[in-house]
């Protein structure tokens, strides 16, 4: 198996942070900084992200076993795990299939339900990026304008586009296998799967990601979940609402 790429800062009990689709561990910069003056804190890429190995092969099962190896490797006995979005799914499958590797779990704005597929808009923005005829990131830009309006969509994906080499862009992820798997992204939790140690979900109060009919699906699964609603943010409630975002979060793991 190949290992995932992460960045680590801080020095305590470790506390592994999972992006959301088409993000990075590096979107988590500003919180981990916070969080390492008390944790050992792992920003790790999920595969097909970041700096993380490309594959054909994209599922929530198989994120989980990368995670189970990038613990073995990293000599991890336990850990808290905070998911965002996608991260969020895969850290919940973590913690029912590995409970002993979970001292807590933080699901950041994402409901153990299925999610139909909604990020068509991107995909197709992104897929009608051509590289070859593009110099600039600001050229790349104009290109995602032209079908997506919110610029800190936009913000958030040009964070992937680096230099392959002198003359040529990229994106980190790798979109091919992001676009023909997107339908496994919205899969739900496995039924009938539990998780018994203590969990916070945190919800952007803007975003509809969790709704108060999903209440009684997430305590079927996290018999001790907490759900807290954090205020003036939405989807991306991290980077949204920073401060008060940290403060739950810190509120809970300490």
């Amino acid at each position: 198996m190949e290992l995932l790429h992460s960045n680590i800062v801080g020095s305590g009990f470790p506390l592994i942070i999972l992006h959301g689709y088409f993000g990075m561990g590096d979107n988590w910069k500003s919180q981990a900084n916070n969080l390492s003056e008390d944790f050992e804190v792992h920003m790790v890429d999920q595969r097909n992200h970041g700096r993380s190995f490309h594959s054909d092969d994209f599922s929530y099962e198989l994120m989980v076993q990368d995670l189970k190896y990038y613990f073995e490797e990293k000599n991890i006995d336990k850990a808290i795990v905070l998911g965002h979005s996608m991260g969020g799914k895969t850290a919940m499958l973590f913690a029912v299939e590995y409970p002993e590797l979970v001292e807590k779990l933080v699901v950041a704005d994402i409901a153990p339900k299925y999610y139909a597929p909604h990020h068509h808009t991107i995909i197709d923005a992104l897929n009608s990026v051509d590289f070859s005829k593009l110099k600039l990131r600001t050229e790349v830009d104009d290109i995602l304008k032209q079908s997506i309006s919110e610029e800190g969509v936009r913000q958030f994906l040009l964070k992937n586009v680096y230099r392959k080499n002198k003359t040529e862009m990229d994106f980190r992820f790798n979109l091919q296998s992001l676009t023909e798997n997107n339908p496994e992204v919205g899969e739900a939790l496995p039924a009938y799967t539990t998780y018994n140690g203590e969990v916070l979900f945190l919800r952007g109060e803007k975003s509809n990601y969790i709704l108060e009919d999903d209440f009684a699906l997430i305590s079927a699964h996290f018999e001790n979940a907490k759900i807290e609603t954090v205020s003036n943010a939405g989807h991306w409630l991290h980077a949204e609402n920073p401060v008060e975002f940290y403060n739950k979060l810190i509120a809970f793991i300490k």
